[in-house]
């Protein structure tokens, strides 16, 4: 996945062709800051919510989004932000987390206008077109400067469904084997000393290999085109790998599905890692070390901030089998034409709330809840009602406000307003829930 998205070369985010834009109508694929601008509108009146409920901070704030796409969620963020000028001025630095330098064009022109772009030492830097203050461009999270002293807001919209995963099923103990055998970079090597497991259900790791002309090898299929035979498979591993060894036993919710041969599960390690991330930035470190970030402690006396994360997957469960591709706003394979489709999976929610709460004693996880209820919590149809009496007699533009309005809540079927999931990480406060989630305005 990662090679195919974000690849330096021939990346589908990060490669550009003539006229091509992966982005709304005549893209692949269109998202809900597209569809409408209320929706950047309430994140930024969410954000509102939090500084106030926080006691207001006069300086120190942050605003991170990951993934900001084309910078409309950021570019409506901003605009709303401006109407509140205690807030507005108490921001003191906005990040963009940003892979594809395609993008970060696109966002740059948007957000900053004709202010110059210069080279820093963790990327680049311009100038908000809302104000003075810097906007700054990293390709990576662990570039964005992490001081315990500042109040991050941070955002992450349909950023992690692009993450890469490691998918494994369940098999049944192999009691003819003689000996165990691991599949290592370098080749299969024995294991020198066999255990146990080798009379109980394995992990074995699902890993991408190129189709043969007459395959008969075990595939495991995926979403596909009427092609009869995509360029890559999913097949399964003979033997364990590092991976299958190491990442199904990080959770109990992956080790009660070991003893049913067949189960098949999908874990991001890299999702893990940015979800512990940002509750470290608003909560601290926890007092134990960090698997994935080994030495990274920060000390935070007050915990503050929040993380809002909006993404499609299940409420509770395990993602399995969810590997797709889209072109043109069609499903295809994703093992087809690599660097041309938009690759993407089901989010683990509740393995983000886990590693957010397990990297720092000072953060509280609320939802996931469907995205449909969260806006109308929010107001997205009373914002909605406005917009629509500002444009008088234009009955045809107020039916577009409220289409799109209808289209982001939506529940029936495989709608926005039910698949798409909101999830908040937000400094420790004995439960007492944010806005959109069973909360009020302080």
């Amino acid at each position: 996945m990662r090679q195919c998205l974000t690849s330096a070369d021939g990346g589908y985010y990060t490669s550009q062709t003539e006229g091509k834009d992966q982005f709304g109508l005549k893209g692949d694929f269109i998202t809900s800051p597209e569809i409408s601008q209320i929706f950047g509108e309430l994140l930024g009146i969410w954000l509102v919510a939090e500084w106030m409920a926080q006691g207001r901070v006069s300086n120190g704030v942050e605003v991170i989004e990951v993934g900001p796409g084309r910078g409309t969620l950021m570019d409506d963020m901003l605009r709303t932000l401006s109407n509140f000028k205690p807030l507005a001025s108490s921001i003191e630095s906005i990040y963009l987390v940003e892979a594809s330098p395609v993008l970060r064009d696109t966002q740059m022109q948007l957000l900053c206008g004709d202010a110059p772009l210069e080279e820093i030492d963790i990327g680049f830097r311009s100038t908000s077109k809302y104000s003075r203050v810097p906007v700054t461009w990293c390709e990576d999270i662990r570039f964005v400067p992490n001081d315990p002293s500042k109040t991050p807001f941070i955002f992450a919209h349909e950023f992690f469904d692009a993450l890469p995963i490691h998918a494994f099923q369940s098999v049944a103990p192999n009691l003819n084997e003689s000996s165990q055998i691991i599949t290592t970079p370098t080749g299969p090597l024995p294991l020198t000393k066999p255990t146990s497991q080798s009379r109980t259900p394995q992990w074995r790791e699902l890993v991408v290999t190129p189709t043969p002309s007459a395959s008969n090898v075990t595939t495991i299929t995926s979403p596909s085109t009427p092609r009869s035979q995509p360029d890559f498979q999913l097949s399964l591993a003979k033997a364990s790998t590092p991976p299958s060894l190491l990442f199904p036993a990080l959770s109990q919710r992956y080790k009660a599905l070991l003893p049913t041969p067949g189960s098949v599960i999908e874990i991001s390690p890299e999702s893990h890692s940015y979800a512990a991330d940002f509750a470290r930035r608003i909560g601290g470190s926890s007092p134990k070390p960090s698997s994935d970030s080994p030495g990274n402690t920060m000390v935070k006396t007050r915990p503050s901030g929040a993380a809002l994360i909006l993404d499609y997957g299940p409420a509770d469960t395990i993602p399995t089998s969810t590997l797709r591709g889209i072109r043109s706003h069609q499903p295809v394979s994703p093992l087809n034409d690599a660097g041309l489709v938009d690759i993407s999976v089901d989010v683990d929610f509740m393995a983000l709330a886990e590693a957010a709460l397990a990297a720092s004693p000072g953060v509280e996880v609320h939802g996931p809840v469907e995205q449909g209820g969260w806006l109308q919590n929010m107001g997205i149809r009373e914002r909605g009602e406005i917009i629509c009496k500002g444009l008088g007699k234009d009955e045809e533009g107020k039916t577009r406000v409220r289409g799109a309005i209808q289209r982001l809540v939506e529940r029936g079927g495989g709608a926005m307003g039910k698949i798409y999931k909101v999830l908040a990480i937000v400094p420790e406060r004995d439960g007492k829930r944010p806005v959109g989630f069973g909360g009020g305005v302080e």
